[in-house]
């Protein structure tokens, strides 16, 4: 199978030169690397032309008006989504996987081999990616998700399965609807554990402050459709470890009272909502 990398980057320098010896160094090179400048004034686009102009399969984007705006602003309405189907409208032709790969990433060099190889193993495979290692205390340490949920630093789709999801809405929550939309086309989501890469940056580390980036997530659960029960559930078991956590809660409620939209596709939330529901969650045994 062929493979594809989409990266969105805003002021990602250091983080792109990691990441770009990451990727020359894997033992299955991609078919194409597009990079996806989303305005950095850093040097990111400059180095980005530079690995474009030294390998014939890094393609540099440019960024368009339409993305120009806030990184706040952006955060909450996908804009790092937006970024991702720009760079896949730029491939120049279908590959059977496209992978998502985050600027603050990197891999060992048979990450995506043995990564491809597993959608080549199961063709039920629709989204999949390995463990994600952050940074805690000194040590790398992989953060435990649901055996379902690929982080979306990392995240590879099957193609057809990434051509349904481009009729989401880049609104943030996506990448957890589009697992849904996945399951509904009867394909399977897997976190593989023999396998992981490394992040960098910590989820919500572009937010101000760990409240803030709690309740972003809270408000991504409201526009999914969360259950309430599920999501106390998911705040209790993060709140062990990150007490900021409870800001979850906060956010939710906070685009409750606004009744802030959610996603408009009834099937996802009521699909969704099936697989929060208690004994469910349950008998699968793994972490909210």
């Amino acid at each position: 199978m062929r493979y594809a990398i989409v990266t969105p980057a805003r002021n990602e320098l250091d983080n792109l030169t990691r990441l770009a010896e990451s990727l020359t160094a894997q033992t299955l090179l991609p078919a194409y690397w597009i990079i996806v400048d989303d305005g950095s004034d850093d040097g990111t686009a400059e180095l980005a032309a530079k690995l474009a102009a030294e390998h014939d399969w890094i393609h540099l984007e440019l960024p368009v008006p339409a993305t120009d705006g806030a990184l706040t602003e952006g955060r909450f309405e996908g804009r790092d989504l937006i970024a991702f189907r720009r760079g896949v409208a730029a491939l120049p032709e279908p590959t059977e996987v496209v992978i998502k790969v985050d600027a603050d990433t990197s891999f060992d060099p048979e990450y995506f081999q043995i990564l491809i190889s597993r959608f080549e193993e199961q063709p039920d495979l629709g989204i999949a990616g390995g463990s994600c290692y952050e940074l805690e205390g000194g040590r790398w340490e992989r953060v435990k998700v649901a055996e379902t949920h690929p982080r979306g630093a990392s995240r590879a789709y099957r193609w057809e399965c990434l051509q349904e999801s481009m009729s989401l809405e880049p609104k943030m929550g996506w990448d957890g609807l589009d697992e849904v939309q996945a399951s509904l086309l009867g394909y399977r989501t897997k976190v593989f554990l023999d396998i992981g890469f490394r992040h960098h940056r910590p989820m919500g580390g572009r937010e101000r402050d760990r409240f803030r980036a709690g309740s972003v997530l809270g408000r991504a659960s409201w526009y999914m459709g969360y259950r309430p029960s599920y999501l106390c559930l998911r705040v209790l078991y993060r709140v062990r470890r990150d007490p900021s956590a409870v800001a979850m809660l906060w956010g939710y409620i906070a685009a409750a009272v606004r009744r802030t939209p959610r996603c408009p596709d009834a099937r996802l939330i009521q699909h969704l909502r099936e697989q929060q529901r208690l004994r469910t969650v349950v008998l699968r045994g793994s972490p909210p």
